[in-house]
């Protein structure tokens, strides 16, 4: 597709064909270990195009290893070719901050980081993206076939190494993908390419070793590949537990994320009970505190602390309180002490439910959130991403540094990494914190220094 750029470099060694629509990168590839043998695993059904089973074997397996860290995590997000992207390459710290002025790309930047964990947990591309065309670069004119789409892709580092996963997504006239491929040390371990516009389809190939050097299969065009590897490769080779373990570590880093996106007016009224289980705007997290209150009493005390630096007047702790009617509703309020009427979070500014419902999210994990991670790897294996647009957006100067702090610790235990816009406010004072990387998106002038510094990171 002309719309995209070609983004070259040396060609990876034999394996898998590449597909036309990716072209070897130009930038010096990161070479990576080989995974350790992740030992054989049942074949699975050939025809299985659901969403794919919670990866872990192999990739839980490869980190005795010592290839890389034992959390798969994202460590570069690369946008080769959307909205308003061309050729980024965003290595990402723990803790990440994307500055700009407006227009500067910022949403399309944790759009593409979330569409990719959405496309890894077996989401379709329909639902993934609803409006393709939008995604698509700025300018791009379509080709001859009248074809136009975009790229993204990331690097995943973990057991098995760093492992490159690049995505190439027709937008028009049919949204479906045409290319994937799946590096790691420098050597194709997967991919596909579209070769009959006129069927639904594309042609897969997958290192396999033995008797045949690659396998080939049809794979649906709307659905990613890599996350359907555990249901179509064996494992019964070397070559084939190779693929698998960089798959499955692809798929737990990217499946691992959560994208939040607090709504304090949704916030204020009582939450129905329910499973305690904090969705993306956070309305019902009066429900959720009920659960950490009992079940997770060391991170409540944590939130609590955080609240007593971050909300106006004195607080002693939180609590959430039942109403006696039939719909049981939760309350949440703000304990003031010893003989001062509790206040509800409802009656609390907007800055300060939005720091209250941010700080849970970094206290917290996977069994807390609304998210769908990888089932069969322990929580201890992996390391959860949270996304978050306009992560500053109504918190004052003392909110905004508390946040920072409860960040960069859960950063430097390794169990929560950040990736998040603010305004030029709060990413002047992460630029003074130790451990945070701040980028730039509207200024080349940032963008080189941080990068380099993220990446070191």
């Amino acid at each position: 597709m002309d719309a995209i750029p070609d983004t070259a470099g040396p060609r990876p060694r034999t394996g898998p064909a590449v597909p036309e629509q990716f072209r070897p990168p130009r930038r010096g590839h990161r070479p990576g270990v080989a995974p350790r043998a992740a030992g054989p695993r049942p074949a699975a059904a050939a025809g299985a195009a659901g969403p794919p089973a919670a990866p872990g074997a192999a990739a839980a397996s490869g980190a005795a290893g010592g290839a890389g860290p034992v959390r798969p995590v994202a460590g570069e997000l690369r946008l080769s070719a959307f909205g308003p992207h061309r050729g980024l390459a965003l290595p990402l710290a723990p803790v990440t901050l994307l500055t700009g002025p407006s227009g500067s790309g910022k949403s399309h930047v944790l759009a593409a980081h979330e569409a990719l964990a959405a496309l890894a947990a077996g989401a379709t591309l329909e639902a993934v993206f609803p409006d393709p065309a939008a995604r698509v670069p700025d300018r791009a004119a379509a080709d001859a076939q009248g074809r136009r789409g975009f790229r993204i892709g990331c690097t995943v580092e973990g057991p098995a190494g760093p492992v490159r996963l690049d995505l190439a997504v027709q937008a028009e006239p049919a949204l479906r993908i045409v290319g994937e491929r799946l590096t790691a040390n420098g050597e194709i371990l997967f991919g596909t390419a579209l070769r009959d516009p006129a069927r639904r389809s594309v042609q897969a190939a997958w290192l396999t070793g033995g008797g045949a050097a690659v396998t080939r299969a049809p794979f649906p065009d709307d659905r990613l590949g890599t996350a359907l590897v555990p249901l179509r490769v064996a494992g019964a080779t070397p070559g084939q537990r190779r693929v698998l373990a960089a798959a499955e570590q692809v798929v737990v880093a990217l499946r691992s994320v959560f994208a939040c996106d607090p709504e304090p007016d949704r916030m204020r009224a009582p939450a129905p009970p329910g499973e305690g289980r904090l969705r993306r705007d956070c309305a019902n997290l009066a429900d959720v505190l009920r659960r950490t209150r009992h079940e997770c009493t060391t991170r409540h005390t944590l939130l609590a602390r955080a609240a007593q630096a971050a909300c106006a007047g004195r607080v002693h702790g939180l609590d959430a309180l039942a109403s006696g009617g039939e719909s049981g509703a939760v309350t949440a309020v703000l304990d003031r002490g010893p003989g001062l009427p509790a206040t509800e979070l409802g009656r609390l500014g907007s800055g300060e439910l939005r720091f209250l419902a941010l700080a849970l999210v970094l206290l917290t994990g996977p069994g807390v959130l609304a998210m769908d991670p990888a089932a069969e790897l322990l929580s201890a294996r992996q390391a959860l991403t949270v996304l978050a647009d306009g992560f500053d957006r109504g918190l004052d100067r003392r909110q905004n540094a508390e946040l920072l702090r409860l960040a960069l610790l859960a950063g430097g235990r390794g169990h929560v990494r950040l990736l998040a816009a603010v305004g030029e406010g709060a990413a002047a004072a992460a630029r003074e914190a130790p451990g945070a990387a701040v980028v730039d998106l509207g200024h080349d002038r940032h963008a080189p220094e941080e990068q380099r510094t993220a990446r070191n990171r």
